[in-house]
């Protein structure tokens, strides 16, 4: 895996909502995966879900590096250098 100057400096704040991605929740939609921003915390679910909200979080915000917020997964991505670390 390479890793990218934003990843390695990435920060590792606390899941905003712990329950699931926060926009599915609000409206009572489903996902598939969910994903943490490095950035502010904020869960949204994965580009395989119907609503998208990681990739949404990051075109809103610029916030570049998720985690994969599921049990057992250990990666990151980078949207800017579309890398994993």
């Amino acid at each position: 895996m390479s890793a990218c100057e934003h990843i390695v400096t990435a920060q590792d704040p606390a899941a905003r909502t712990p329950g699931g991605c926060e926009e599915c929740l609000a409206v009572g939609s489903g996902w598939v995966h969910l994903r943490r921003c490095l950035s502010c915390g904020h869960i949204g679910c994965c580009d395989s879900s119907p609503n998208k909200h990681a990739t949404a979080h990051f075109k809103e915000s610029g916030h570049p590096v998720i985690v994969s917020f599921e049990p057992g997964e250990n990666w990151r991505w980078c949207y800017l250098d579309e890398v994993v670390g």
